[in-house]
């Protein structure tokens, strides 16, 4: 049964709740006060309580009043116009007019991803003002947005991830009509569009769903408190919310895919887990619908079952993000080893993930003093997402350092290409493309003091074994959200202007080349040179091939026996003056096995000759 308030059109309304233990429950209509109504719900099984409601208009607030004294916002709310703590809002979603009729949508396998948060994306801070910047988005050849979570959260400022409210979209980001006018953008600009959602928890604040029901258990507990209720009594509602909420995404909203928030806090031991009942449901609805809506799933524990079919015992999700991949190229460009970075700074790291996608893959982990992880030679590489940066890996240090703070310029150009002419799908962090200079710090907007101070000294605790000696700036401060705010006038100069050619031309390449556009572990080999900290990359396809060396040590590399075949053109070499470079050294053609050399911190891309 389909929780929270549905318009039928012509003032009437259906509202729908979840409340197994309540006695009654009445819906209120209106603010509050003398000119609220109210009217009592009926039973209609397995605790859900319904009423049809006449002269009822989108727009309209309303609330549930439990056992004639508890009066609540909507757990399933489509819209909080005042915020976390007052009544829902009637939506009618028929009434957006959509332009994206024929819109098919874009495989995995062939998206470029732009990971960007709407509040610090632009000053305004607003799906609108998003909207406004795609056409620079699209011309660096990304054909994705990726959305971080937008469920209503407390105030105005926060990453997304202290969402209580599932269905609501954030009021000051412009609420249900301005992320559909953002969705309808990106459609008529060719782009797909991922949505972050959370299902391992919700935000402490503005959290009422203990008062319907029993939605979280007490038998595990997650970094946020107790886990989500998806394996005990009553848990079959509370899996009917969540996945119901994966399809009103798609639905109301046409979302193209949703990149499900740290999977491994969802804590279920049931036989049929509630990861697969989701990506059964999907499933059935792309059937439905005639085309692909994808899940693709943040873990922590290099888990393959995910991802593999159910045919091979797998839960069938389409895809993952490979923290693996992140920490690998992190630790080769900055020498960072603290933290989880201890399992890794090898080149051999980043060639086996380069092949396989896992690094971890069931041997002895030294961050986690045990093994970990699970083999993914048989995934397929479409099925990876990769990044240099992204919100977490920046956003979870202390000062909220990007790339451009820790590396040098050439190790800038050096870590987008190794994301870019990998075999996965690449994603993009916002900015990064011209190397942003402002953090990506960790900030909330708590009204409870309480909260706002446990969550000061919370942050401390977590990320304790990074950089500890470092003072994180205030979480709640104004100061600490405003410093996050992207400066767009940084990417039309300079060293700014340079890096977004440089990744046009990456991307240019990755689409343009048949070795690079087909993602394939098969064809692709990877082979590092521990000694002189290079990692050498061949791909293939039916009638290209490429080859990429990529130095990351901080001086030049002879390499005399070169790739094999050819003979090989040079088509990209990150140390040329046109990138602001020191000079290239690398000879423009090679023949079979051909000596070559690279310059220190570089990259260079030999394509064979056939491909002009």
């Amino acid at each position: 049964m389909e929780p929270g308030a549905r318009y039928e059109g012509g003032g009437r309304c259906r509202f729908t709740v979840w409340a197994p233990k309540a006695e009654t429950v009445e819906v209120k209509l209106g603010p509050g006060g003398r000119d609220a109504r109210e009217a009592r719900m009926e039973k209609a099984g397995r605790g859900y309580w319904t009423a049809v409601q006449e002269d009822v208009e989108p727009g309209a607030l309303y609330s549930f009043v439990i056992d004639g004294s508890v009066v609540r916002p909507d757990p399933a709310s489509h819209h909080q116009p005042s915020g976390m703590h007052g009544p829902s809002a009637v939506v009618d979603h028929d009434s957006f007019t959509w332009t994206d009729d024929g819109w098919e949508g874009i495989p995995l396998e062939e998206m470029v991803l732009y990971e960007l948060h709407v509040g610090t994306f632009t000053p305004e801070g607003t799906f609108d003002a998003a909207a406004e910047r795609l056409d620079e988005i699209k011309d660096l050849g990304v054909n994705t947005v990726e959305v971080m979570p937008v469920a209503q959260f407390p105030g105005t400022r926060n990453w997304g991830y202290d969402g209580a409210f599932p269905y609501a979209v954030q009021d000051s980001y412009g609420g249900p009509d301005g992320l559909k006018r953002l969705v309808d953008a990106c459609h008529s600009r060719g782009m797909a569009v991922t949505l972050d959602v959370v299902y391992n928890h919700l935000g402490p604040e503005g959290n009422y769903l203990r008062d319907f029901g029993p939605y979280f258990t007490d038998h595990y507990r997650t970094p946020w408190g107790e886990a989500v209720n998806f394996d005990g009594p009553h848990s079959n509602e509370v899996r009917e919310y969540f996945t119901g909420n994966a399809l009103h995404w798609f639905g109301d909203y046409h979302v193209d895919a949703l990149r499900l928030d740290a999977v491994h806090a969802i804590y279920d031991m049931s036989a049929k887990p509630f990861l697969k009942v989701l990506a059964d449901r999907v499933r059935e609805y792309s059937e439905k619908k005639g085309r692909k809506f994808y899940l693709v799933a943040e873990d922590d524990l290099n888990d393959a079952r995910l991802v593999e079919p159910p045919g091979r015992n797998g839960l069938g999700l389409d895809g993952e993000w490979s923290d693996d991949f992140h920490h690998c190229l992190h630790t080769l460009l900055t020498g960072e080893s603290d933290g989880y970075y201890a399992d890794f700074g090898r080149v051999a790291d980043l060639a086996k993930a380069m092949t396989e996608g896992h690094v971890l893959s069931g041997q002895y982990s030294e961050y986690r003093k045990r093994d970990h992880g699970s083999p993914s030679t048989s995934i397929p590489a479409g099925r990876f997402v990769v990044f240099g940066q992204n919100h977490d890996q920046v956003g979870n240090r202390a000062l909220g350092e990007r790339l451009t703070g820790l590396v040098s310029f050439e190790s800038l150009k050096l870590g987008a290409a190794v994301v870019m002419l990998s075999p996965f799908v690449p994603l993009i962090f916002m900015g990064e493309e011209y190397g942003e200079t402002n953090p990506f710090l960790y900030f909330v907007s708590h009204g409870d003091a309480d909260l706002v101070e446990a969550v000061r000294e919370g942050r401390k605790r977590e990320f304790s074994s990074f950089h500890a000696e470092k003072t994180q700036p205030d979480p709640q401060s104004e100061e600490t959200f405003g410093a996050s705010v992207l400066g767009w006038e940084k990417r039309r100069s300079g060293r700014g202007a340079v890096l977004v050619e440089y990744y046009k031309e990456l991307l240019r390449l990755r689409r343009g080349v048949p070795a690079l556009a087909t993602l394939d572990k098969e064809t692709t080999g990877a082979a590092p040179l521990e000694g002189s900290r290079t990692l050498l990359l061949t791909r293939r396809s039916a009638n290209s091939s490429a080859f990429a060396a990529f130095n990351f040590s901080d001086r030049e590399v002879y390499l005399d026996t070169g790739p094999a075949g050819g003979p090989w053109r040079l088509a990209l070499d990150s140390a040329l003056p046109r990138w602001e470079g020191p000079g290239s050294i690398a000879p423009e053609t090679t023949g079979e096995g051909g000596p070559l050399t690279v310059a220190p911190e570089s990259v260079v891309l030999y394509l064979t000759e056939e491909q002009g």
